[in-house]
């Protein structure tokens, strides 16, 4: 059964939230140090001429193929040195190599073809491990010290191709996006050709800076008529 309202009674109203102390006085609530973290991200000293670096590949392939050859190689060896020494004989394979290193000169065919082979092989980590490697990706300009972004060659060749589409006259564009020049070829099929390079230059310049890369890229523009057909 339903119980029926008092009436006459004071009505409850919902219990009301006062504001007490300096909030009610109009003060600031939260003191600086309890505001997110954007208080502390404007305190870092900025990048000041943005200088970034290149990217530095992981090499995950070499390295994991290299160490599995050499976990191999070492392994066999350990395994035949530890069966020598429990009174077994060599492996065959361990024998015939030894055999023939010591009979075979240094001035050997077979020889100077594997010690050209180590040397190429070596030379081919060290090279792997010295340089940055991710040719693919353009490094940005750093305007945070902990904050690192690049540019993929390919997005900013795209950037580039549809700046260009945009200026009258063109009527194709086709870019290649290097490390340090960007290679753009026009085709314009009205107005004059000088006309149309400068608007190109000019929207291509302004378009390479907007992409924010650490290295701006020089800018190489070629303009011609379409060909003949037929």
């Amino acid at each position: 059964m339903s119980q029926p309202l008092p009436t006459g009674g004071a009505e409850r109203r919902p219990p009301v939230l006062e504001k007490t102390g300096a909030t009610a006085a109009g003060q600031a609530g939260p003191p600086a140090e309890a505001l997110p973290s954007d208080a502390a991200s404007a305190d870092a000293t900025p990048v000041p001429d943005g200088r970034a670096h290149r990217f530095w590949s992981a090499r995950r392939v070499p390295a994991g193929v290299t160490a599995l050859l050499l976990l191999l190689v070492t392994g066999a060896f350990l395994y035949d040195v530890a069966a020598v020494r429990a009174g077994r004989d060599a492996m065959a394979w361990r024998r015939e190599l030894a055999a023939q290193l010591a009979e075979r000169p240094l001035d050997d065919l077979w020889v100077l073809a594997g010690a050209g082979l180590a040397a190429a092989l070596g030379l081919w980590l060290l090279l792997l491990a010295l340089t940055p490697g991710l040719r693919g990706l353009l490094p940005m300009r750093r305007t945070h010290p902990a904050v690192r972004a690049g540019l993929h060659r390919p997005a900013a060749a795209i950037v580039l191709r549809d700046r260009a589409m945009e200026v009258a006259g063109v009527q194709a564009a086709r870019v290649a996006m290097g490390r340090r020049r960007a290679d753009v070829r026009a085709v314009s099929h009205f107005r004059e050709l000088d006309d149309v390079r400068a608007d190109l230059e000019a929207a291509l310049t302004d378009a390479i800076g907007e992409l924010g890369l650490a290295r701006r890229p020089a800018l190489k523009l070629r303009v011609r008529r379409p060909g003949r057909k037929g």
